[in-house]
C-alpha cells in the first residue's frame, strides 16, 4: 500500500490533518482510520487482507533466528550455557542466576585454597546448607516476583503431583516473562494435567517459548507442523533449532534430507552452525568440571 493511501482514512478517505489523527490497524499495520466507527464500517472489506498480513507478521517474528537459546550465557564466564544446562549448570536460589559448572568449580577451588566460606559464585551470599534454607530462598525471591523462583516452586508442585498448583505458579511466571514456564504450561495443556487438554493453548505457549529461544519448544512445533503436512514450516523450525545446537533437530533435518525435503546446501549449513554452537559452549574449565563432578557425585546431588 502506498504512502499516500496510508495518509487517508481507509473507510471515508479523509486526510490526516492537525486536528484529525489517524489510527493504524493494530493487526496488520496496513491501513489507518479516523475513528472506531470507520474501522468498523470497513471491516468487511479489510478483514481478509488484514488476516493474511497479520499471519505474515506473526511468521516473521516466529521464524526469526534467535541470537541465543533462552538460557543465554553464564553470567560469570559469558560463554553460552550448554543445552543440557540442567545437568551442567546450577541455579543459585539466593539470586536465581544460572551458573555453569565450570565457574562453580573454579569458585570451589578458590574457596578451598584460601579456606573461605562457601558462597554463591555470582552474588557471594553464603550457600544454603539445607533444603529448608533453599526453599526459604526461593520463597523470598518469589515474594519479590522473581519469575525464575516462581517457576521453580511450580516445578516442586508438579513433582509432587499437584498439577493445579504447578499451573498457577507457571502461569504467573510466564506472565512475568519466564520462558521455561511457557514450555511447562504447553506440557500441561498437552497432557491435560490439572487442566483440560487444549491443543490451541499448547501451541500458543510453544510459540511463546520458541520465539524466546527455547529449542525443545521450537523442535516440537516442527513436529506439529509435520503431522499437519506442512513440512516446509517443519524444516524452518528445525533449522533454527539446529543452528543453536539442538541435537534432535539436526537428526530431524537428516531424515528430511534423506527424504528430499531439505536441500544439500541448507542441510550442510545447518550442520556447520550446529557444530559451531556446540563448540561455543565448551572450555577447558568446563571440561575440568565434568571430571570433577563425575568423581564427586555427592557434591552435585547436594548442590
Amino acid at each position: 500500500m502506498s504512502t499516500d493511501e496510508t495518509m487517508c482514512c481507509a473507510s471515508c478517505g479523509i486526510a490526516e490533518l492537525d486536528d484529525i489523527k489517524l489510527i493504524t490497524c493494530d493487526a496488520c499495520d496496513l491501513v489507518r482510520y479516523c475513528s472506531d466507527q470507520c474501522q468498523q464500517d470497513h471491516r468487511s472489506q479489510h478483514e481478509a487482507m488484514c488476516k493474511e498480513r497479520a499471519a505474515e507478521l506473526r511468521d516473521e517474528i516466529l521464524f526469526k533466528q534467535p541470537e541465543s537459546t533462552h538460557v543465554g550465557d553464564c553470567p560469570i564466564c559469558c560463554l553460552p550455557h550448554p543445552l543440557d544446562y540442567k545437568k551442567r549448570s546450577m541455579m543459585q536460589t539466593c539470586c536465581s542466576k544460572i551458573i555453569c559448572h565450570g565457574c562453580d568449580y573454579a569458585n570451589k577451588l578458590r574457596e578451598a585454597e584460601a579456606r573461605l566460606q562457601q558462597t554463591c559464585p555470582f552474588c557471594r551470599s553464603p550457600l544454603p546448607k539445607t533444603k529448608e534454607e533453599n526453599n526459604k530462598n526461593k520463597m523470598r525471591r518469589a515474594a519479590a516476583n522473581d519469575p525464575v523462583a516462581i517457576r521453580e516452586i511450580g516445578v516442586k508442585h508438579n513433582n509432587e503431583g499437584d498439577y493445579v498448583g504447578a499451573f498457577n505458579y507457571w502461569t504467573k511466571a510466564a506472565e512475568l516473562g519466564d520462558v521455561d514456564a511457557h514450555y511447562n504450561l504447553s506440557l500441561l495443556y498437552y497432557m491435560g494435567q490439572g487442566i483440560e487438554e487444549d491443543l490451541e493453548k499448547e501451541v500458543y505457549h510453544l510459540v511463546g517459548a520458541a520465539i524466546a529461544g527455547h529449542l525443545d519448544a521450537r523442535s516440537k512445533l516442527g513436529c506439529i507442523e509435520g503431522r499437519n503436512g506442512r513440512f516446509d514450516r517443519s524444516v524452518k523450525h528445525w533449522i533454527i533449532a539446529a543452528n543453536l545446537g539442538h541435537d534432535m533437530s539436526i537428526q530431524f533435518l537428516k531424515d528430511c534430507y534423506a527424504d528430499g525435503l531439505v536441500s544439500k546446501e541448507d542441510f550442510a549449513a545447518a550442520l556447520r552452525a550446529h557444530q559451531a554452537a556446540v563448540a561455543a559452549t565448551k572450555s577447558p574449565q568446563r571440561e575440568a568440571a565434568v571430571e570433577f563432578y563425575a568423581a564427586r557425585k555427592d557434591i552435585l546431588q547436594g548442590s
